[in-house]
Order: structure tokens, then sequence, then C-alpha cells
């Protein structure tokens, strides 16, 4: 019951903002004038538990969704074919990749998240600019995996109580749902509202429910439909509906929805790496995000195809296959629902560690003095849910590939600022306490990066004609090459960004912000003891990451880090 507001908190909630105000939390690094939250602070030694087996885990978890399974499946929709399907999937998923472990290795070394890290490049607060864009762009494709993982509710119920079906519409077509369909996107908002507070303590688990259901499910789906099939149909001889140009850049329009698919983690992973035991952990990432992501791919592809031979028709999404299931007799109706429950688990998974804490760090940054990591999840599944209206985004596969693509414009720069900030310029030499300080090495002119800004605009620019003409052909008129530009747009704002970024560093260094050693915020392995990593996890509890109470998480070590600091700085000085 500690958590539960009395009723007159509720009251005063209800009439005045200031009520909503959080207790003032003490930092270890930031200064005491500056509201921050201890959950921003660098992860305690005891915490950091992730291994190379949990960033296996997470991944074979995160991919395995409904959507990475329908992306795969659009590939071959929108006119390609399962020789082109393949190395898009695998080309798609390696360009994110390599982000995704050059920012992870940032917050693995230093154990902060991307929210304090992205003020090394972007300035302390021109940071906010990225770390708005990123959130609103976490909730949306929460919003997505919502809409899709609504189907699995339909499904479930209709097994259970076949009269569900008969729910008259009273929404008219313009809303892109039913009346059946919404009360089923309700339920699987509300039941997933409370999964979403989990904490990365207990994610653990979680890898292990979903690392079991969703894989087996899928397997079960392909092996069932293949032998009812009598094989694996004929998408595999289908030829391609294009060529010469139109299909080298619809090749890499594809190419771009499926790096759209990660560009949100390729920016915030250091959100998880930063639990990370080791760094060299996180590298993992490179070849198997690929592996897994490709796997299920073809899972997806093999399914479809399977379905045409059976159905008539390709059934792109899996819980259609489900769905026939059910005029199977009591035997059809359970494996229906126990199919539609393993998707829903793999829906709700990818939405915890893929964008609702990723969504709610970046709300504490923005508004600390209101919103914790649990505040942080309740907004976004409110805004990811129903503000950007997801279920009518998924009206078609092309619309859900230029959706895909369309987001990643603005996140490719940022990752590769972020990455070649880091890795380029700085050369690995951080000063950790400074990212935490309004006035520190990083404010640069006014809180503000100039080179960052610049690569950042002059990367976008050129896209931005492309996203307006993928959202609304009829009324937008572009030229042909601007056109082509956008279909790999993702790469370009990436590559762009680190060219002029780096550029512009070199030739216009920003001294003061420039260090020769990195200056840790957190006891580094270098420094700390085998006896403390040894008893990692012995003493982890859910109020570490996010709780009001949870105040004081470096303990002890906050004045030993406050003295390290000092003294490094000085041996620099020296230097």
């Amino acid at each position: 019951m500690k958590y539960i507001p009395s009723g007159s908190t509720v009251k005063k909630r209800l009439t005045t903002v200031k009520a909503w105000e959080l207790p003032k939390q003490n930092s270890a690094l930031a200064p005491p004038e500056v509201w921050t939250n201890a959950d921003m602070d660098p992860v305690p030694v005891e915490n950091q538990t992730w291994t190379i087996w949990t960033w296996m885990a997470y991944w074979a978890t995160d991919t395995i969704n409904l959507g990475t399974w329908e992306t795969a499946s659009s590939v071959i929709a929108v006119g390609l074919n399962w020789h082109d399907a393949i190395p898009v999937m695998v080309v798609g998923t390696f360009c994110v990749a390599v982000p995704m472990v050059l920012n992870g290795a940032i917050g693995a070394r230093l154990h902060i998240p991307f929210s304090v890290i992205v003020r090394s490049s972007f300035g302390y607060y021109l940071a906010y600019f990225c770390i708005v864009s990123r959130s609103i762009l976490a909730m949306f494709w929460l919003g997505i995996q919502g809409a899709n993982g609504a189907q699995c509710i339909t499904i479930m119920l209709l097994a259970w109580a076949p009269s569900y079906n008969n729910i008259p519409n009273s929404l008219p077509e313009s809303a892109g749902i039913t009346t059946q369909g919404m009360i089923s996107y309700f339920l699987f908002w509300i039941i997933q509202l409370p999964l979403l507070l989990i904490p990365p303590t207990k994610l653990r688990y979680l890898f292990a429910v979903k690392l079991v259901a969703a894989p087996v499910t899928a397997v079960a789906t392909l092996g069932w439909i293949v032998h009812k099939a009598g094989g694996g149909g004929e998408l595999f001889n289908l030829p391609e509906t294009v060529s010469g140009s139109t299909k080298a850049f619809l090749w890499l329009s594809c190419m771009s929805s499926v790096t759209g698919s990660w560009a949100t983690l390729a920016c915030n992973i250091p959100d998880f790496s930063r639990y990370a035991r080791k760094s060299e952990g996180q590298y993992i990432q490179l070849p198997f995000l690929p592996l897994i992501f490709t796997a299920c791919g073809v899972l997806g592809i093999v399914t479809t195809s399977a379905s045409y031979v059976l159905y008539g028709t390709y059934l792109w999404n899996p819980l259609d296959i489900v769905t026939k299931w059910l005029d199977g007799g009591t035997g059809g109706r359970a494996a229906a629902f126990f199919a539609a429950l393993s998707w829903y688990i793999a829906q709700v998974g990818t939405n915890i560690t893929a964008n609702s804490i990723s969504a709610a760090n970046d709300l504490t940054v923005m508004f600390p003095r209101f919103v914790n990591i649990k505040r942080g999840c309740i907004i976004a599944a409110i805004v990811g849910g129903w503000v950007i209206v997801p279920w009518k985004i998924l009206s078609s596969a092309e619309t859900f590939l230029a959706f895909m693509g369309g987001y990643a414009v603005f996140l490719a720069p940022i990752a590769g600022i972020l990455a070649s900030d880091y890795w380029l310029v700085k050369k690995q030499n951080i000063d950790v306490p400074a990212l935490y300080n309004p006035y520190g090495r990083y404010r640069y002119a006014g809180g503000v990066n100039w080179r960052a800004a610049a690569a950042f605009i002059i990367a976008v620019g050129p896209l931005l004609p492309g996203l307006a003409y993928s959202i609304n052909p009829s009324g937008t008129n572009i030229s042909q090459g601007v056109i082509n530009l956008y279909t790999f747009d993702w790469l370009f704002g990436f590559v762009v960004s680190i060219i002029l970024y780096t550029g512009f560093s070199l030739v216009f260094p920003a001294k003061e912000s420039l260090s020769s050693i990195t200056i840790f915020g957190h006891e580094p392995s270098e420094y700390g003891s085998d006896i403390e990593r040894k008893g990692a996890g012995s003493s982890m509890d859910d109020k570490n990451f996010g709780d009001v109470g949870a105040v004081d998480i470096l303990g002890e070590r906050r004045e030993s880090i406050r003295r390290e600091s000092i003294r490094r700085a000085s041996e620099e000085i020296k230097y």
C-alpha cells in the first residue's frame, strides 16, 4: 500500500499542479540547484548485471514480434521476391546494428542513459530537441505495437466466446477500426499498462517467458501450415514485378523500412547497455541482430507462401492464420487461444524493452520535477496508445513501410552524431560529471553545439520533401531524384551526419569540450574492486529503478566519486 495515494493527495492532485510535484531528489553528479532524477545517475556496480547472454536473450525476444514478421512479408507485397527480401533484411539490420554497437559501447562503459550522453555532442540544452524527438517516436512505436497486438485479444475472446464476433459495429469506416476492434484494443492497452511498469531488474524474467512463448508459436505455426499445404507454396517461385532502377530504389526503400524498425534503439541503446557488466558483451549485437531478424523474417515469408496454397490468398499477418483455427472446433479454438496469447506476450515484451522504458527515460529528463520512470511509462502509454491513433497508421503494407522509413529521417542523424562525437571527436574521453552541469564543459554556446545543429539540419533537409511525398503523393510535387534520395533516407542521414559533424568539429574545434582522459561518474571496473563485482545482483531491488523513494542510489560512494572526479580533472590540467 506504500505507493497508493491517500484521499487527500488525490483531491490535491485534482485541484493543483503542484500536488504532482515529486520530492526533490539528490544526484551524485548534478549541482544542487539542478532538479534532476536519481534514475539518470550512472548505474552503480551492483546493478550492472547484463551479460552477453542477456544481450542475446534481449534481441531474441525483442525481434520476434508481429512487426518483424510483417516487415519481411511486406517486402514481397510491394513487388520484390524472396531473393530480394532476405538480403534486404540482412543488410538493413546490419546497417542499424553498426550504430547500435557504436552507441551501445558508450552506455556500457560510462553507464549513463541516452538522454544524458547526447549532451556531449548537441550541448546541454539542444540535447532536449533530441530527447523530445526520440520520445515522441518511441511513443509512436509503442502505439503501433499495441494496434498490432489488439488482434491477439480479439482471437482469445473469440476462442473463449464465439458470440464476441456478433458485436455490431457503430463506428464509421473513416475511423479505421470497428467497435469490436476498439474493445479489443482497449483491453490490450489496459492489460498491458501495469506490465509496462516492470523495472529493468525484473526484465530477465520477461525475457525467459517470451523466449519460450514466441519462438515456439512461430515455429509451430510454420510447421502446421507447411504440413497442411503440402509444402512451402509458390511464393518462392514468384517473379519480380519490377526491374531496372525502379527495382533498385524499391530495394533501398525496403531496406530503409527495416532500419527504421530499430532507428529508435540505434539512438537509445545506452538506456539498456548502461546495465552491462562488461563493455565487451554488447558487441554481440553486431552479428546477432541481423541473424535473428532474418530468421524471423524467413519464417514469415515461408508461412505466408504456404497460406496461399491453403486459403487462396497471402496472409501476411500470422494472426490471420491463427484466426482460421477458430473454425476448427474445440481443439482449433484452444490452439488459437494459446497462439494469440504467445503473440500478445511478444508484443507487450517488445513494447516494454524497446519503447516504454525509452520514452519514460526521456520524460524524466524533460520534466524531472513531475515525472519519474513509472509516471513516464504511464504517460507514454496514453500518448502512444490513444493520441497518435495507431490503428489508422497500419491500414496497408505500403503505409506501414512508409511510416517505418519516415520517422528514421530524424533519428539517423542523431545516431550518427552521437557515434561520431564519442569515437572520432572526443576519442572516447568523456567528462561524465560535466554532462549533468548546465554550466559545464558541454554547455558550448548557450547550451547549443552549432556543429551538431548544422550537421543535423543539412542531413535531414534534403529528405523532407521525400517524407512529405511518402505521406501524401498526390498533393506533393517533387522531382524523381528527390524521391529516389528518400528511398535510402536512413543510410543517407546516418553517413552524412557523421561526415559533417566530424568535419565541423575538426575545422572548428570546441576545445573547451575536449578531455584528454575519461572522467567517470561511477566507480569503473578499472578502479573498482572485484568483491563488488562478484556481489552484483545480490542487493538489487525495485526501488533502484524509478521509485520516488530511491534517492541515494550511489550510497556511500557519493563523496568518493566527487573526489575521484576532481583528482582526475587535476591530473588532466597537469598533463
